[in-house]
């Protein structure tokens, strides 16, 4: 972490700034909240819910468990609790690597699968609704080109965590 500058040295931000910097946290704090809620009529959470789209994305429909948690930014010991918490339900099930046989990887169920495709209409219908549609879509281009300018400074320090391939990003 590189040295902090002195309060003397330090670039406060100007009262607009801190009015867009404060809006996006509680705008994005309040929309995460919406979304996992309308997502436990379908008695999954948001985080289970991008396990399952985390799972459903990889190649072989399986993911180990500590691949699984980085791309997550959560603890290897959450992703843990969580996936025994959804192989309970019945919605993934962990094995033994084929690869080597040291690690463990997580699958979805032919359960998971049913749920997944149930809960996405729900989802999606909620990210549209909660912001997509709030907007104009030049509103939304810029929402991502400015998300997307965070994402390419910080995501150096944790290329695992990328999800954006397969989108049109700007250079």
């Amino acid at each position: 972490m590189p040295d902090l500058p002195s309060p003397e040295e330090t670039r406060w931000l100007d009262d607009d700034q801190q009015a867009s910097w404060r809006a996006l946290v509680l705008g994005t704090q309040l929309l995460m909240d919406r979304l996992d809620d309308e997502l436990h009529e379908h008695g999954l959470s948001l985080a289970e819910y991008e396990i399952m789209v985390r799972l459903s994305a990889s190649d072989e429909g399986c993911m180990r468990m500590a691949r699984l948690a980085d791309s997550l930014a959560h603890s290897r010991s959450r992703v843990t609790h969580t996936i025994a918490r959804m192989e309970k339900a019945g919605l993934v099930q962990r094995s033994t690597s084929p690869e080597d046989g040291r690690g463990i990887v997580a699958s979805l169920t032919p359960d998971g699968w049913a749920r997944l495709r149930e809960a996405a209409p729900t989802h999606v219908t909620g990210v549209r609704g909660h912001l997509v549609d709030l907007v104009s879509a030049e509103d939304l281009q810029a929402v991502g080109r400015v998300l997307n300018a965070v994402a390419d400074h910080l995501i150096g320090d944790h290329p695992e965590r990328e999800i954006r391939q397969g989108c049109d990003q700007e250079a």
